[in-house]
């Protein structure tokens, strides 16, 4: 494993050292940014661009929209240049009001969003004066706009379009608030050619002094300006808007490794943000108020602030690693910028390797896939940039991590003698140590060693399930039939077959003679294994496409046996009180006694299937070594096993209640895997001997 603070070939602290860097914008976008708008002097009436009662005059705006000469597309320089004293007069406007008038107006108006609350904090943000404040109401405000337009979307079409650019291209938009409002949109926030204010501003490009606060105020206007226009459609279409819940995160549970960040840390982090090299200077003020906000409880926006400008700093170093200084710059139109996406991938665009995750270690790669990439994991930076989540049930625990790893990540940055001062505090000692032992909670091998131990979990609990005892031995002779001694027989030769390939350091029930014969996992002989297996550090670089396809149908298989586990529980529940109630008919205590029967089969037999997932899993890497055929007929082998599964969903449904079936089924599974297991192609059999040593 690497250490993040283990010695490297270069410093840390000197892979940043160079020429201060003044911006992150190319000079095409910071002119059109910073200068374009300013360019006409003339003054605009705000009268003719918004009423006494604060209703939009849409085409002073619109007419303020050039077009290119064949007038099939957008002339977005010539329309910054034109809104720019639009802007300048609705920026004057805001303010000469006071908050009591600004709500008064214009709050109506953003009812339509589903976070109307949000804009008088941005009236506040601009009154205010400050750079930093304007920029994160800017991508509030933006994400929120997101988050409204595709719930206006739905009125009309099926699937919302998952990038904003695409949502403002729609003819489902256009239809509602006209072609010529969405031009206005596209101009400000909707294409790399124009402003692209969301952009610029959720990668973490635009420094606070970069962002003009009159665009703020225009697209507070423009936002009321749409819920103007939209009421219109909605009384004359008589439809009713529907917000799309807020998501929840996905997986936090299991991200939560650091612990709460203490007064202590925050002294240290405040006074490191002034000398890690990670940090730009002209990104400081963004950091300051990330504390601030943490310390006021503003857990989101402490979070949105903290992802920016991680993905800021995170580009510099890839940016210097990688000999590219150039992909630290907002790239123009004809190019992609340099996102998360590309900073974290293994390879660069033209298939060199990119150093930044060689740099920065496994630990430190792992936690910002869990957070930011795994589609299994929270994704916080797109569900917060994609209005997505409630801001105000923002958890502190996930601002906690994130601060803490920034933490971490900063003091990398800062010379040897003030890292050794700040080591020597336990607090941050601890989160070293952490950060160092951090391994990926979201990736597809976690997931499914979580499934296996969760499954394996809910079939223990078969081993409480009430029986009568008056029924018992007429259960146990149901019990006594060729077929089922065949599974027993099979699922015996089968034990003793994996716990030959059980890691060393574990230890496997193996012997049946030696188990209790009074409870339903009487013949559980792997009921412990799964539980014994230990963790391991899944790579993060381990997305070959045959690894996560076998992936996939090894956590279909532990979703359907949970599923199994899940219905014979409640059947035997059931079955059971009403036994007690003495409501059950004659069929029916023949259909329990059969039930009965065949999940004393069925408990060693999941069990004895999870084992085989949880080796499989250990050994996964050896998929890649098989040839073509081989590959096709190991697929064929886990999918059969699937098969089984789903085939066992559906028998032990309450619908289908198919009890003796089920015994036939899992005959016919365990001759399969045992004639596939003979011919020694599973992975298990592949791997080497060693298999407690094997990162996946």
């Amino acid at each position: 494993m690497t250490l993040w603070f283990s010695s490297t070939p270069f410093r840390e602290s000197e892979v940043l050292i160079g020429d201060p860097i003044t911006t992150c914008l190319s000079p095409s976008v910071y002119d059109i940014i910073c200068n374009l708008g300013f360019q006409l002097r003339e003054n605009c009436d705000i009268n003719s661009i918004v009423t006494q009662n604060g209703e939009v005059c849409w085409k002073t705006i619109t007419d303020c929209v050039s077009y290119t000469e064949s007038e099939q597309g957008l002339d977005y320089w010539g329309s910054v240049r034109l809104l720019g004293p639009v802007c300048e007069a609705v920026h004057s406007h805001f303010l000469s009001l006071t908050k009591g008038q600004f709500e008064i107006r214009y709050a109506p108006w953003f009812q339509w969003t589903s976070f109307p609350e949000l804009f008088p904090e941005v009236f506040d943000a601009l009154e205010s004066l400050q750079s930093p404040a304007i920029s994160l109401s800017l991508m509030k405000l933006t994400s929120c706009l997101e988050r409204a337009l595709g719930d206006v979307f739905l009125l009309i079409g099926k699937e919302c379009p998952f990038l904003l650019r695409d949502l403002l291209a729609s003819e489902e938009l256009a239809q509602v608030f006209s072609q010529s409002v969405m031009n206005v949109l596209k101009v400000f926030v909707g294409s790399p050619c124009g402003l692209n204010l969301r952009n610029v501003l959720w990668h973490g490009f635009a420094s606070p002094e970069e962002i003009p606060p009159k665009y703020c105020s225009m697209m507070i206007l423009l936002t009321a300006g749409l819920g103007q226009l939209l009421k219109s459609y909605l009384q004359n279409t008589k439809l009713t808007l529907a917000h799309r819940s807020f998501i929840t995160l996905a997986n936090l549970e299991d991200l939560i490794v650091f612990p709460d960040v203490t007064y202590e840390v925050l002294s240290v982090l405040e006074e490191v943000m002034t000398k890690s090299a990670f940090i730009l200077k002209i990104m400081l003020p963004y950091w300051e108020v990330a504390l601030v906000k943490f310390k006021s409880h503003r857990f989101a926006d402490c979070a949105i602030l903290l992802l920016t400008q991680l993905e800021t700093g995170l580009r510099n170093v890839f940016a210097t690693l990688n000999r590219c200084p150039k992909r630290l710059l907002t790239a123009e139109s004809t190019a992609l910028y340099t996102t998360f996406d590309e900073i974290l991938a293994k390879h660069l665009n033209d298939g060199k390797i990119n150093q930044l995750p060689l740099f920065l270690g496994e630990p430190a790669m792992e936690f910002l896939w869990d957070f930011l990439n795994h589609q299994e994991g929270p994704r916080i930076r797109d569900h917060l940039s994609h209005g997505e989540i409630n801001l105000h049930e923002f958890s502190k625990e996930t601002t906690n991590q994130l601060l803490a790893f920034s933490v971490v990540l900063l003091l990398r940055f800062v010379d040897e003698g003030l890292l050794s001062v700040f080591k020597e505090k336990a607090a941050v000692e601890l989160l070293i140590s952490l950060a160092e032992g951090y391994s990926s909670r979201c990736h597809p091998v976690f997931q499914l060693k979580k499934q296996v131990l969760s499954c394996e979990e809910s079939i223990r609990v078969w081993a409480l399930l009430p029986f009568p005892e008056e029924l018992t031995r007429e259960a146990v002779r149901l019990e006594d039939n060729s077929e089922t001694n065949g599974c027993h027989s099979l699922i015996t030769k089968m034990t003793d077959e994996l716990y030959h390939h059980m890691p060393e350091n574990h230890c496997v029930l193996k012997d049946l003679d030696h188990l209790p014969t009074e409870t339903p996992t009487s013949d559980t002989p792997l009921a412990l294994a799964p539980r014994k297996l230990q963790p391991c550090r899944c790579r993060r670089r381990v997305r070959r496409r045959i690894v996560l396809e076998v992936l996939v149908v090894l956590r279909s298989i532990g979703k359907q046996c949970h599923r199994v586990s899940s219905q014979v529980t409640v059947a035997s529940e059931l079955r059971h009180r009403q036994w007690v109630e003495r409501t059950l008919r004659s069929r029916q205590r023949q259909n329990y006694l059969r039930m009965w029967s065949s999940i004393r089969l069925l408990s060693p037999v999941l069990s004895l299937i999870l084992l085989l997932i949880a080796l499989e899993l250990v050994n996964i890497h050896a998929v890649c070594g098989k040839n073509a055929h081989e590959y096709q007929q190991y697929l064929k082998f886990v999918k059969s096993i699937l098969q089984y599964t789903e085939n066992l969903v559906a028998y032990t449904s309450y619908e289908k209640n198919k009890w003796n079936e089920t015994i036939n089924l899992t005959h016919t599974a365990l001759l399969k895997i045992w004639t596939f297991s003979e011919k020694k192609q599973m992975l298990i059999h592949l791997a080497k001997k060693s298999t407690n040593k094997v990162l996946l």
